[in-house]
């Protein structure tokens, strides 16, 4: 057999790696593979809307069944319309919306010129804010306009919606606060 110069030096330095490679103690003989088990095979699983922006995609969420209900994993939904199982990176990071300590769980109210937050229970919340609404709608509302008109309105309601709510959602409650008089309705994803 013969070997020219260029390949006696290519098979030489083809040995040589061999040999170094091997003394750093790779195993080359095939090895069995043992599949580790999925964190999610027994958790929950949950479809939801990511509430970041105006797209609304799809997201599944995990939770775990030990009774604590943590979040275990987030993924996009690939059977959503939107997204088809891709999430950005807030989108990605919704696990740190329920999964942080400084998160707030229960309704807090700060009372006029006071400097504090304090707990209140969420009875309290509900039964205050809806008194706020039928004051401030009987105080503002007009049954009709300076030319006589039926207007049917209350000026002193503005509704903003959320990125969060779904199109069914989003009809349900603007039927409501239409039924209520508002008539100031936008809906800003992005605020």
């Amino acid at each position: 057999m013969k070997i020219n110069r260029r390949e006696f030096i290519q098979i030489t330095g083809a040995t040589a790696a061999g040999l170094a490679v091997s003394g750093l103690g790779f195993d080359l003989r095939p090895v069995k593979a043992h599949a580790q088990m999925l964190k999610t095979k027994y958790a929950k699983e949950t479809n939801t809307i990511c509430c970041y922006c105006a797209v609304g995609c799809g997201a599944i969420v995990h939770t775990s069944r030990k009774g604590d209900g943590r979040v275990i994993n987030i993924e996009g939904d690939p059977d959503h319309v939107i997204n088809r199982g891709s999430l950005c990176s807030k989108g990605a990071a919704l696990a740190q919306l329920v999964e942080n300590d400084s998160r707030i769980t229960e309704p807090m109210y700060r009372a006029p010129y006071s400097q504090k937050w304090e707990k209140v229970s969420w009875e309290w919340a509900l039964t205050e804010i809806a008194k706020r609404v039928k004051a401030t709608r009987d105080a503002t509302f007009e049954s009709t306009n300076a030319k006589g008109e039926v207007v049917n309105r209350a000026g002193g309601i503005a509704s903003v919606g959320s990125a969060a709510l779904d199109n069914e959602e989003c009809w349900i409650y603007q039927a409501l606060i239409r039924a209520i008089g508002v008539t100031y309705i936008e809906h800003q994803a992005r605020i």
